[in-house]
């Protein structure tokens, strides 16, 4: 193994760019190349890669012509590209403009037919449905049919409604009162102020409305994977969220993450991805069910998820899993995660105050006691004076914004759970 093989390629900038770009260091001690419009708070004075700055670099007029000219700059005999998208936007891209690119990049993505079949909720519901997945009760709506949408509801308040994908570009871009990534309403009054305002923005993307499963955040589950080029799945790891963000912009984002096993689960999700073609990495959001006993699916990101170092805490490597295959040529078996180890992206200290569950918060006093934890953006091998204060300040404001925003999602009423995000 040779690290001149190949060029790592980031695209973004977040704490899931970091995360990649970290695992690449501590694997293989390769400075990959990072390109994004702007460096973020996560990746703001780090050592390990070489930024190229790209304006427009996230929109579909630019990014193609973009990309292929730095992937012409970087083509040499004998080493292999990899890139490794960060956002559902890059991702997106990568699989709409990938016969650009063929002969410069080593990876494969899905096919642009196979993303417009998951790349929203209601797509991905029809997929759950024609597969044998469960899913929660949902209607979907055009942008003209939010205000009628309710008379179609075959389930009660309270509801949750969320943008068909609220990573994608336009709604991440669009602009009106009381705008979160999640809304939870529990009268009909609530949601049709928030449609109402919705529509005065030029957000023309579906609504989706959906019975509220009850539970907290623990009650969460997500799976990580890796498949090969032949659509083979060689990697899993299952993750039990302990705690999510509660600031309006990333309200529903894991904070930290214990990895779990559950081979029924692993079996299910692999068959599906499986028989469906998929190829690359996917992160699938769930969440259990307690008065069915179900696994409920929520979404398919065709990227690993911004919360993906947890794979990493449980002793797995889904980079090494990629560059094995498309750099050396290696066939592993497939690998299910079997650890317990704890992943976060916030100080202990708000673990202690937010996780209230008593038996998890003993797991992750243990998990402390026993070094198995990872934390995203603190690296002791990237920590320089204008870093350590950058992350020490990124800390804190999640202390603040849990103080300002935090509820207990599985005893909060459904007013207090629409304030979450005021």
């Amino acid at each position: 193994m040779n690290r001149n093989d190949f060029v790592p390629i980031i695209l973004g900038s977040d704490e899931n760019a970091y995360g990649n770009v970290r695992l690449i260091h501590e694997t293989y001690q390769v400075r990959p190349l990072l390109l994004c419009t702007r460096l973020l708070i996560p990746t703001m004075h780090s050592n390990l890669f070489d930024l190229i700055r790209i304006d427009g670099f996230d929109q579909e007029d630019v990014f193609p012509g973009a990309l292929l000219s730095i992937l012409e700059k970087h083509a040499a005999p004998n080493k292999k590209l990899i890139v490794i998208p960060c956002s559902d936007y890059y991702a997106g891209m990568l699989s709409r403009h990938y016969d650009k690119f063929k002969g410069l990049i080593a990876n494969h993505f899905i096919s642009g037919a196979l993303l417009d079949t998951l790349d929203t909720k209601d797509k991905f519901y029809e997929l759950c449905e024609r597969f044998g997945l469960d899913y929660p009760k949902t209607v979907v709506c055009g942008p003209h049919e939010r205000e009628g949408a309710l008379e179609r509801m075959d389930f009660q308040f309270p509801i949750v409604v969320k943008p068909e994908n609220s990573n994608a570009y336009e709604y991440l871009h669009c602009h009106f009162e009381g705008k979160k990534k999640v809304f939870f309403f529990d009268n009909r009054e609530d949601y049709l102020t928030m449609v109402r305002n919705m529509n005065t923005s030029d957000y023309n993307g579906k609504l989706i409305l959906q019975e509220f499963i009850p539970g907290g955040d623990s009650a969460m589950r997500v799976i990580n994977s890796y498949s090969d080029d032949n659509g083979q799945v060689k990697m899993m790891c299952l993750g039990q969220p302990v705690l999510e963000e509660y600031a309006p912009k990333t309200l529903g984002n894991y904070a930290a993450i214990i990895s779990r096993s559950d081979m029924d689960i692993y079996e299910k999700v692999k068959a599906f991805l499986e028989k469906i073609g998929y190829v690359g990495f996917s992160n699938i959001d769930m969440k259990f069910d307690c008065r069915t006993g179900k696994y409920m699916m929520f979404e398919i990101n065709p990227r690993l998820g911004r919360s993906s170092l947890f794979v990493r805490a449980a002793g797995l490597n889904m980079l090494e899993a990629l560059i094995n295959q498309v750099v050396y040529g290696k066939d592993d078996d497939v690998v299910y995660s079997k650890a317990t180890a704890l992943w976060t992206n916030v100080p202990r200290t708000v673990l202690k105050r937010y996780v209230t569950d008593p038996a998890l918060s003993a797991e992750i006093n243990r998990l402390y006691g026993q070094k198995k934890v990872i934390r995203s953006l603190w690296y002791n091998k990237d920590l320089n004076l204008k870093r350590m204060l950058s992350v020490t300040r990124y800390a804190y404001g999640h202390i603040k914004n849990y103080r300002r925003y935090y509820f207990d999602k599985g005893q909060a009423s459904f007013a207090e759970l629409q304030e979450l995000g005021e």
